[in-house]
């Protein structure tokens, strides 16, 4: 079965790009330089990129958005056999850590239970925002976690028990290069009601002249910060202001969760929920996670538990393809999915489609900020587009309440203005938020 000719046309378009950036500058790695300012492309571009690049004549062929999901499992192939003393894959592949099982609010009984398996409570977490507990259980050497995690849910069976599975960012943005170390706020103190977002993700470079006139807040890392290019340009989009580039709320305070640490474990299903936790005991109402991976009962709690209580979570719903299974948190019941779109309006080929889209917004064809030099990196997919739409209903939304978050998310319904369909859920918002590299050029002559 071939493309349709809107669809070749369209990857047509992102082949001319990406070979025009390639010639441009080199690759990946190019930079187009200007007075006073370096603008550079992604040190990892998205995978449809990557792909058409490397075997453009599949243009012709429809199991190129197919092979969309394989490629970001590979990623995450890679990532089990570089640390293999660090991580496993559950059945279906993703990467979760090795020999670990997640307990969620578990009773005596049922660590009992546990102990009389051979499993041996490693760390436990008090969700003190959430008025729950988290226990990591052990599994012994030698034995198989899946068959373990079998066992303790025949055994408990109306415990909560999962892998601690690791999640992954879902987009792609220039590699970072900027010291660690900064204080726990940093930027101005916060205007009198002004709106909160969350963030969790990676670091965030407080340094970065994005952040100058922003609040942030962090949890994490045990207070030595590691910022990376992800979790930059995520808040940068959210709440970031220079003469270059502004968030979509840039007068907001950040509340920045580090959940990766430059640790290759990071990322696991036990520190998500440890920091939606925080973020739900600092009352922060809208909280946006750009993160993607399966589906965790842990996990699920958590982000269950702050939505009853009134938060509002946005989630990027990845860049797997339209017809891949669909991805988590962003699936979750109740969690606002974002897809995203090009300068057209046009959605990402590579990014998800399906009943967990509730808008859509900008992920393509612009940057934000990025950790050491340049300090402004071109970014691609979902990951991007969310913050865009977390900025914009935090603005919506003072405190958690499941009444207002409900009216927040309707008004920007409303505003998006589209009868809801699995590619772009209410509609396209913010629009108007997407720096273009052309602009930010122009802008510095």
């Amino acid at each position: 079965m071939t493309l349709s000719r809107r669809s070749r046309t369209r990857s047509i378009a992102h082949l001319m790009l990406a070979l025009t950036v390639a010639l441009i500058g080199g690759g990946a790695r190019a930079q187009l330089r200007m007075p006073g300012l370096n603008l550079s492309l992604p040190e990892r571009i998205s995978p449809l990129d990557s792909e058409l690049l490397r075997r453009p004549e599949r243009l012709l062929d429809n199991s190129l958005v197919k092979d969309l999901r394989g490629l970001r499992l590979d990623q995450a192939g890679a990532l089990l056999r570089r640390h293999p003393d660090l991580l496993e894959a559950d059945p279906g592949g993703a990467p979760a850590r090795r020999h670990e099982i997640l307990a969620w609010s578990p009773s005596p009984a049922a660590l009992a239970a546990a102990r009389a398996a051979g499993l041996t409570p490693l760390r436990t977490t008090v969700l003190s925002g959430l008025d729950e507990t988290l226990v990591v259980l052990g599994v012994p050497a030698g034995e198989d976690t899946a068959a373990m995690l079998a066992r303790l849910r025949t055994l408990d069976p109306d415990g909560v028990y999962d892998f601690n599975h690791v999640y992954q960012g879902g987009g792609a943005a220039g590699a970072a290069h900027a010291p660690a170390g900064a204080p726990a706020s940093e930027g101005q103190p916060a205007a009198a009601g002004a709106p909160a977002i969350g963030l969790v993700d990676g670091g965030v470079d407080g340094t970065h002249p994005v952040f100058s006139r922003t609040a942030i807040h962090r949890w994490g890392c045990d207070g030595v910060v590691h910022p990376s290019a992800h979790g930059s340009a995520v808040a940068a989009l959210m709440a970031g202001h220079s003469a270059w580039l502004s968030g979509a709320a840039p007068a907001a305070t950040l509340y920045a969760a580090d959940i990766y640490c430059d640790n290759p474990a990071g990322g696991a299903a036990e520190t998500v929920a440890a920091a939606l936790a925080w973020l739900a005991g600092e009352r922060v109402p809208v909280i946006n996670l750009s993160i993607v991976g399966p589906p965790n009962r842990a996990l699920e709690r958590a982000v269950g538990a702050l939505i009853r209580r009134g938060h509002v979570l946005v989630a990027a719903v990845g860049n797997d393809g339209p017809a891949a299974p669909p991805l988590y948190p962003a699936s979750y019941p109740g969690v606002v999915g974002v897809s995203a779109v090009d300068r057209r309006g046009q959605v990402l080929p590579e990014a998800a489609r399906g009943a967990q889209v509730m808008f859509a917004a900008p992920g393509s064809d612009m940057v934000s900020a990025a950790p050491g030099a340049p300090p402004y990196k071109r970014v691609r997919g979902t990951s991007f587009a969310a913050p865009i739409v977390a900025a914009l209903l935090a603005e919506k939304l003072a405190r958690p309440d499941p009444a207002l978050a409900r009216a927040a998310i309707a008004a920007l319904a409303a505003q998006a203005g589209a009868a809801r369909n699995p590619e772009t859920g209410f509609g396209i918002v913010g629009m108007a938020l997407r720096t273009d590299p052309g602009a930010l050029r122009r802008s510095a002559e």
